[in-house]
């Protein structure tokens, strides 16, 4: 299975060169002169690297031998970090690079996590958007601290830093958005 120019739409996860990649953007030129085109931002998920690519009427690009299943993060020793298939308890290994520092610094031990295979081979860790996470430490809230609707730094029990409101102590619960890297809100 292949795709055509226009096949292509952002979103869409296609095959060039053996890697996987998605399109990010997406534009339709038809120019005075000459044949419509599409210039394309592709995401590599793989590593990460963005390439651009014109596509012209003729043009393939494949389809990816993609598989994504939910796994359970279990522990990092320092060199791996440690996955388990909740249905077959086969277990991955993958390095910090392939989970990814914005992921690591958000990652719990027993997290549900979606891993992205291509052709068989674990490439990418996706973590849920929204995760709670304890405050393990932060500067107390002294009185009239919250009339300046101000933000203090705040330490969460996997060792990320964000800026939380002054009414938030050490110990409390909050949501955090992972892919701003965000404070949401107190659970309560």
């Amino acid at each position: 299975m292949s795709y055509g120019m226009s096949d292509l739409k952002k979103g869409l996860r296609i095959e060039l060169n053996k890697v996987p990649y998605r399109i990010v953007e997406y534009q339709h030129v038809k120019p005075g002169k000459g044949a419509a085109y599409v210039r394309t931002k592709l995401k590599s998920l793989i590593d990460g690297r963005v390439l651009e690519k014109t596509f012209h009427a003729g043009d393939k690009a494949g389809k990816p031998d993609l598989e994504e299943k939910e796994m359970q993060y279990l522990y990092d020793d320092g060199e791996y970090m440690h996955f388990m298939d909740t249905t077959t308890y086969d277990q991955i290994a993958l390095t910090h690079k392939q989970v990814g520092e914005d992921n690591i610094k958000f990652l719990k031990d027993g997290m549900n996590v979606k891993i992205l295979f291509h052709n068989g081979k674990a490439i990418s860790v996706e973590i849920p958007p929204v995760v709670e996470l304890e405050v393990t430490d932060t500067a107390p809230a002294f009185k009239g601290d919250t009339a300046t609707g101000g933000r203090k730094p705040a330490t969460l029990e996997t060792g990320a830093v964000i800026q939380v409101p002054f009414h938030i102590l050490t110990g409390d619960k909050v949501k955090v958005d992972t892919i701003e890297g965000k404070y949401l809100e107190k659970v309560k």
